[in-house]
Order: C-alpha cells, then sequence, then structure tokens
C-alpha cells in the first residue's frame, strides 16, 4: 500500500470516527504530502479576501471565500465558484483558519457532487494557545508548511 493510499484510509478512518458526513479528514502535513504527490488534487482555502491579503496564503491553492468579510455573511455563489475551478472527480481538500469553515464547505461539496472531499484539520492558523494566540498549536504556519505573506 503506498504512502498516499495510507494517508487517504488514516483521514477516512478519522471522519468516521469523528462522524463527519464527508470523506476524510487531515491533518496539515498530510494534506501537504498529498497536494504534493496526488496530481490533480486541488487545496481549496476558503478564508476571506482579508485573512488571505493580511495573515497569508498557500502557493497553488484555490482560493473561494465561504463568507465574506467584515459580517462573515455566506458566499451564496461557493458552489457555482467552486464548480468553476474544480472538477468533481477531482481529490479536494479544504482548509480556512482553524477547521470549523472547511468543515462546512466540505459538507456543502459533499452534497453537491464532490465524493473526494477532506477537511484540513487545525487549518492555516491552528487553535489558539493559553494566551489567545494562534500560529502556535498546530495548524498549517505552526507545522512548517510553505505559505507566503502578501
Amino acid at each position: 500500500m503506498g504512502k498516499i493510499t495510507e494517508i487517504l484510509n488514516a483521514a477516512q478512518k478519522r471522519a468516521k470516527e469523528m462522524n463527519l458526513p464527508y470523506e476524510g479528514a487531515l491533518l496539515p502535513n498530510e494534506a501537504y504530502e498529498i497536494q504534493q504527490a496526488a496530481p490533480g488534487t486541488k487545496l481549496v482555502d476558503v478564508r476571506t479576501r482579508a485573512e488571505l491579503d493580511w495573515v497569508g496564503h498557500i502557493p497553488d491553492a484555490v482560493e473561494i471565500e465561504w463568507a465574506t468579510y467584515p459580517g462573515m455573511k455566506l458566499n451564496p455563489y461557493f458552489i457555482a465558484q467552486l464548480e468553476q475551478q474544480v472538477d468533481k472527480e477531482a481529490l479536494v481538500l479544504f482548509i480556512c483558519r482553524s477547521g470549523g469553515r472547511s468543515h462546512n464547505a466540505a459538507i456543502a461539496a459533499t452534497e453537491a457532487g464532490y465524493v473526494e472531499s477532506y477537511n484540513v484539520l487545525e487549518g492555516f492558523e491552528g487553535d489558539k494557545d493559553a494566551n489567545k494566540h494562534r500560529n502556535v498549536l498546530g495548524g498549517w504556519r505552526a507545522r512548517e508548511l510553505p505559505w507566503e505573506q502578501s
């Protein structure tokens, strides 16, 4: 069994254990490994334009806001934009700040026919630490995966 298959199997098992309604739940380093090794995989960053501009973004990620800033109003065109940019047959990995919006995006994508939808747990910035700071406990940045500042 190949490394990618092992990672996807673990992510699927994790999703079942967490009772998640989509294909799987990945840790950031697993998502990065799959993105590098499986051609056609799409990493979809669902954070706001403000977050992408001010906090940083992931090279080669598809950027589609789940909600807009300010006000965090849901993007009514999310699925339409996803369908324009990502094939339904693709392996799709959703990421946001800490895993909440990407969880909802993975549910919506699954319901829209994206059967290979995965959520990236911890997200880009991870959970808050004791001082209420992110980028320390988990997340894409804290795990030192590739990202860029605007």
